[in-house]
């Protein structure tokens, strides 16, 4: 496997999990609070909204020449991949508080514990809207990473490869514990899939304005080695700062 598909599965691995923790977590409050069969449900009818928008979606991509396509994908890949690491960034240096997946479990639990019930066709209103609208917006980011990556690098079943293993891991897991994976270090993955977004829009972005990369996919090395080292820069700069600022001032004798 070329690095440029192997970066790609890892990508699409990592950015989809980071997704499906997130969604997991809303299931699983959903299911708790308002019962399983409202969730399933929820879960269910997103999953299917989702296939109709990857059936209609993918073949259209294939029709948009390869170079316009990297252009197109390698600007949003680097708008989303530097909001991303941007949080990461703050997140590491101390400026932002760490994603806290148990916390966030803990406040949907108790809005579905406090909402009115209202039953519709048999299943309980809000955990399937909970649940449904959790795993419909968390599964369209997956969506979009599967269709650009894939298309972008001229796989979309590479994508496809990183994002069900993902799928099948967070799933099997959740299933097995019954409860938010707390312990998935899921700043650490963001700041990764911040970095690889980044260094994809970097590379995808040249590429489509017509330039070759020395190497072509080895490139990709070095993009992901300067956007490291970049990010890693500013957090200890970051870290800096704010440890001067909350230096205790010495008070002379």
């Amino acid at each position: 496997m070329s690095t440029g598909n192997t970066f790609l599965v890892l990508s699409a691995f990592l950015a989809s999990g980071v997704e499906f923790v997130e969604a997991l977590t809303i299931v699983l409050a959903a299911g708790l609070a308002r019962g399983w069969r409202s969730s399933l449900a929820g879960l269910g009818a997103a999953t299917v909204v989702l296939a109709v928008i990857v059936a209609a979606l993918g073949p259209a991509l294939t029709v948009i020449p390869l170079q316009g396509l990297r252009l197109v994908v390698g600007g949003l890949l680097l708008v989303f991949g530097l909001q991303w690491l941007r949080k990461a960034i703050l997140r590491a240096s101390g400026y932002k508080a760490l994603h806290d997946e148990d916390a966030i479990f803990a406040r949907e639990l108790a809005d579905a514990r406090g909402a009115a019930h209202l039953e519709r066709g048999g299943v309980d209103w809000y955990g399937f809207t909970l649940a449904f609208k959790g795993v419909l917006l968390e599964g369209l980011e997956v969506v979009f990473i599967v269709l650009t990556f894939g298309s972008a690098q001229g796989s979309i079943t590479l994508a496809a490869v990183g994002a069900v293993a993902a799928l099948v891991l967070v799933a099997g897991v959740g299933v097995a514990v019954r409860a938010p994976l707390a312990r998935v270090p899921e700043n650490w993955m963001k700041f990764a899939v911040g970095v690889m977004l980044t260094t994809f829009g970097i590379f995808w972005s040249v590429e489509g304005a017509g330039a070759d990369w020395p190497g072509s996919d080895a490139s990709l090395l070095g993009v992901l080695g300067f956007v490291v080292l970049s990010s890693v820069l500013c957090v200890r700069l970051l870290q800096r700062e704010r440890n001067s600022l909350v230096r205790p001032i010495e008070v002379e004798a």
